[in-house]
């Protein structure tokens, strides 16, 4: 054997070594097990809905502990691009508020005017915190979403803004006679706890549901200055929001970390004023739904929630199912109108897949 091709040899064998070598310090991570159930249809909603949604989108399934699905439209778009949630902040909102609930901070039936003094003149002496987490406190609400964008830019805290409902909204109706939804409600709740605690509403947010969640892409931060926004100011990831919808699938517990009590989870949960008559409701949202804490209760048998979702027009919906144990949520990168029941049409589907109540 000449000299020539016993160096091929040893390079061969020292470049099979070396990859042996790479194999064992990093050995790969075996295949994933395939899904127990057929999600067919979705590939197939998200394909009908293409003009719809645009590439820009990520769905996620949580079940059993872990991820059973997940999908994207795009390389560029995936569960941790941070996108504005609109609306579906409200339900962090009252979550956060019920980590004062259970510490005895406040009591959901506490007056608003105990903690902002402003509340006890022009008419508005009797607005609970309940009522601002339920769309019940009677003042009247923005006409359209553009006016509500307009009247946020005037103020520069959420202080000021709230204490502008106090003296500038008229009272439409009396607390808890009947049901508008709107922004207000969640922005005044949030300003009580700054009162309590002296901090800003996104300082608590972080401490209190964010880090424990470990909810590292999700900011009310607002980065263009003026009054922060507890309502519809958040943005937020796919990866992120799914954290918090299993926190509460889990009665409050996350990992080792107990961010809620149970009996907070089951406020939450619970249908409130469900008599009431409703003046208005966003085009997103079903019918049938009953609002409970800051978030819709899709189906609510014998008074037990089934599931409960948070959808915005921005292109979100985080959604749990307790029957089935599963939480799910939609990132639309794309707002549109259009896409007011894609995310439930995905609820239906994976109902469908994951079969009857466990």
């Amino acid at each position: 054997m000449s000299y020539k091709v016993k160096l091929t040899c040893l390079h061969f064998s020292l470049a099979a070594m070396a990859l042996l070598i790479c194999l064992t310090a990093f050995p790969q991570k075996p295949p994933q097990e395939p899904s127990p159930y057929n999600f067919d249809g979705l590939e197939q909603l998200f394909k009908q809905n293409q003009k719809t949604i645009g590439a820009n989108f990520t769905a996620m399934i949580w079940k059993d502990g872990k991820v059973i699905y997940q999908k994207q439209g795009s390389q560029d778009f995936n569960a941790r691009t941070q996108v504005p949630i609109g609306n579906a902040g409200n339900w962090m909102t009252a979550a956060l508020v019920m980590t004062f609930v259970d510490e005895g901070k406040l009591s959901l039936d506490d007056k608003v005017s105990k903690y902002i003094p402003i509340f006890s003149t022009y008419m508005k002496s009797y607005i609970t915190i309940r009522n601002c987490l339920t769309n019940t406190t009677g003042i009247r609400a923005a006409e359209d979403e553009v006016t509500k964008v307009m009247l946020r830019g005037k103020y520069a805290t959420l202080g000021e803004q709230v204490e502008a409902y106090a003296s500038k909204r008229d009272i439409a109706t009396n607390p808890g006679t009947e049901f508008f939804y709107s922004n207000m409600g969640c922005d005044i709740a949030a300003r009580v706890l700054e009162v309590i605690t002296k901090k800003g509403f996104d300082r608590l947010m972080m401490e209190r549901i964010l880090r424990p969640l470990k909810m590292h892409g999700t900011t009310f931060v607002n980065d263009e200055g003026g009054a922060i926004d507890p309502t519809g100011g958040a943005r937020s990831t796919a990866d992120d929001y799914l954290n918090f919808l299993v926190m509460l699938l889990n009665k409050g517990q996350f990992g080792d970390k107990r961010v809620l009590s149970e009996k907070a989870v089951e406020e939450l949960e619970k249908v409130q004023f469900a008599d009431l008559p409703v003046k208005y409701v966003p085009k997103s949202i079903p019918r049938e739904s009953r609002y409970a804490l800051g978030a819709w209760v899709l189906d609510a048998n014998a008074g037990q929630t089934g599931s409960m979702a948070c959808p915005d027009l921005l292109g979100v919906t985080p959604y749990f199912d307790k029957c089935r144990k599963y939480a799910a949520v939609l990132v639309v990168g794309k707002p549109a109108e259009e896409q007011k029941n894609i995310g439930l049409s995905m609820k239906a589907i994976v109902d469908e897949a994951i079969g009857a109540c466990q």
